[in-house]
């Protein structure tokens, strides 16, 4: 049951990231190019959630049973 949560949880974690890189992605047609967008969500904290999701998605799988 704590691994359902804890990949629910990284799921979510992805889902939540690469929504908000993609909403990001509309600065790009305003004016900024790809080194200024990569500098901007390098300080933002809700970009790093994609990362940690998939982490934690990748942990959760590797420690399933291999008999299931």
């Amino acid at each position: 049951m704590v691994l359902l949560f804890l990949f629910l949880l990284g799921f979510g974690l992805a889902v939540s990231g690469g929504v908000t890189l993609i909403a990001y992605l509309n600065f790009l047609p305003a004016g900024l190019n790809w080194n200024d967008y990569f500098m901007f969500i390098s300080g933002r904290i809700e970009c790093y959630f994609l990362p940690i999701g998939i982490m934690l998605m990748a942990f959760v799988i590797m420690r399933l049973p291999k008999n299931l």
